[in-house]
């Protein structure tokens, strides 16, 4: 009897993805829940899970075009497992072997019989390391994960170990004729970002307004209460929390930028779902955070932390992408002095944050050193008036100057 695997609904609006890459062999056997291959929509990345435990044949390769609901393998659960895949529930987890008794010398009971999980698998390949020559810790000697990793970890450190022995100089090598230039295709997400990005600037009057702020009372009140907060509520306190009530609390007395243009009408929420923009493996994807003018300083953190922790792993579902009003973009933690973040359509603005520098800085006539940082917010002037753009930044940098307006509302 076979299954057929087919590509799962990811979301409303998607009726076509790309099979990026596949995760097992044409020909393994494969256990139940086992992630298969990843596909790629026009918003995020999905890996498939195995429905049913079996000898996998593909119907479709990587970097196809498939439509949702296409079959793309077929699972064979007559076929008997071979020897050594045996699935038990620590298996599946990928946990390593327990640890021995304190006082035990007992050496590890897994074997090299190069049987290795999918993801173990994919691991091993990617670094040219033969699986019949890990040890493995599973059942019957499966290789695992972790034993995967491990054997990664300690390739590099053999390979380090062998340059730094070396005694003699190396020979410099000197560039020769030969010069390659690869081409590649580009991928979903990457297309529809493209696309989008063009778009706006096609479709917007785009204008950036420019601010800095003076971030020492912010530094000051993290530094001072950072492990009261991390002990009371089990996560630490971050600037972008801070950003983003100064922006839901600027948002209501300027609602333009937080509303959009839909055909010949103007669209005005009376609540902030905040975009928050995450660099991630696959692209600059936009988590948002439902109801942030509702959430205190801890909860932001918490759902902030939630959805970059999705989206490094992939795992953001398309309803988390969706709907947001207003977006803040962070450049500074790779360095950005200055820049002009472009709007995330449909929205009217966004706000980019920037690089912490000390900088001279006047005050009460006196020459200090001070933390700043450059503010950018980018509008559509179709909806948003340059007075109101102004106001709104200006706003930001108040509350950001003295966060403890916040406790105020103004």
């Amino acid at each position: 009897m076979s299954t057929e695997v087919t590509i799962p609904t990811i979301g409303e609006s998607i009726s076509e993805v790309t099979l990026t890459t596949w995760l097992v062999e044409d020909g393994d056997y494969v256990n139940e829940e086992d992630n298969l291959c990843e596909i790629e929509s026009d918003k995020a990345s999905v890996e498939i899970p195995a429905p049913v435990s079996g000898v996998i044949k593909f119907s479709a390769e990587a970097g196809e075009d498939i439509a949702i609901g296409a079959v793309i393998a077929q699972i064979d659960e007559s076929a008997q497992a071979p020897a050594g895949n045996s699935k038990t529930e620590s298996d599946s987890k990928e946990d390593a072997p327990p640890a021995p008794p304190k006082g035990s010398t007992s050496p590890s009971t897994g074997s090299s019989n190069g049987v290795a999980s999918p993801a173990a698998k994919k691991i091993l390949a990617e670094k040219g390391i033969d699986a019949s020559s890990v040890q493995g810790s599973g059942k019957d000697g499966r290789v695992t994960k972790a034993d995967a990793q491990a054997a990664q970890n300690n390739k590099a450190s053999e390979k380090a170990s062998e340059t730094k022995s070396s005694s003699a100089p190396a020979a410099i090598e000197l560039p020769t004729a030969d010069r390659e230039v690869t081409r590649e295709k580009m991928t979903r997400l990457r297309k529809t970002i493209a696309k989008r990005l063009v778009q706006v600037k096609n479709d917007t009057a785009m204008l950036t307004t420019f601010n800095e702020v003076d971030m020492s009372a912010i530094m000051e009140l993290r530094s001072k209460y950072k492990e009261q907060f991390k002990e009371e509520h089990g996560i630490g306190l971050g600037f972008m929390s801070f950003f983003t009530k100064a922006c839901t609390i600027a948002l209501k007395k300027f609602p333009s930028i937080n509303g959009q243009i839909d055909g010949e009408e103007i669209l005005t929420h009376n609540y902030v779902d905040m975009g928050i923009a995450v660099s991630s493996d696959k692209g600059l994807v936009v988590p948002v955070v439902r109801n942030a003018d509702k959430l205190s300083l801890a909860q932001i953190e918490s759902e902030i932390r939630r959805l970059a922790l999705k989206a490094r792993d992939g795992k953001l579902g398309i309803d988390e992408m969706q709907g947001g009003t207003f977006t803040i973009t962070n450049g500074g933690i790779f360095g950005s002095m200055l820049s002009t973040p472009i709007i995330n359509a449909p929205q009217s603005a966004i706000l980019g944050m920037h690089n912490i520098v000390e900088r001279p800085w006047v005050v009460n006539g006196e020459v200090k050193v001070r933390p700043i940082m450059y503010l950018a917010l980018s509008y559509d002037h179709r909806i948003v008036d340059g007075k109101e753009s102004v106001s709104f930044l200006k706003t930001v940098k108040e509350l950001l100057e003295d966060p403890t307006r916040f406790l105020l509302g103004f």
